[in-house]
């Protein structure tokens, strides 16, 4: 049986390593493979904790699939960052930060059941429309939030990815996605 429901300080670990697993597959042939094989779910979790995502004050939420007991994804979302600066927050106007979903469970409804529990907490939070970026050679991804009624919407940015040995960041094409709430 699937539940959702908010992440807990003792997720941290499970949410990491979904994270890691999911980008290690969904990103595969688009993010350098030596930055996707030093990844550590271990450093992604104390990431978490010391960032205390899971406390009720912290700006974003998020929520966690949990499948028999186990987290098979997780979604992130709150007020939109202008400019995709943490601290330069939106109220109003929502945003996905991030939903991984673990590779074995891609299409059993766990990314459907996220993203539909992230929409209802940003129209709790009185949001008008929600926005997101994505890695523009993500088709999957791409093809996902698009059925779920996002739209690309002229925008775009760029992704640095920090490589070893001081050579310099590749960067990866991003582009937004957007829609209304009361049309999704």
């Amino acid at each position: 049986m699937r539940v959702i429901r908010r992440e807990t300080v003792d997720d941290a670990d499970a949410v990491a390593a979904v994270h890691v697993r999911g980008w290690r597959f969904g990103y595969a042939g688009i993010v350098p493979e030596e930055v996707l094989a030093r990844l550590n779910p271990a450093v992604w979790a104390q990431r978490r904790r010391d960032l205390d995502t899971a406390a009720g004050d912290h700006p974003f939420t998020t929520l966690v699939a949990e499948d028999d007991g186990a987290v098979t994804g997780f979604v992130t979302f709150g007020p939109y960052r202008n400019q995709q600066d943490p601290d330069d927050l939106v109220l109003g106007r929502g945003e996905v930060l991030s939903m991984y979903v673990e590779p074995a469970r891609w299409g059993t409804g766990v990314g459907r059941s996220l993203l539909a529990g992230a929409l209802a907490g940003l129209r709790g939070h009185g949001c008008a429309d929600v926005r997101l970026w994505v890695l523009a050679d993500n088709a999957r991804a791409r093809r996902f939030y698009e059925r779920a009624g996002l739209r690309a919407d002229g925008e775009r940015s760029t992704y640095e990815i920090q490589l070893s040995g001081g050579r310099p960041p590749v960067g990866l094409a991003e582009i937004r996605l957007a829609a209304r709430l009361d049309e999704l």
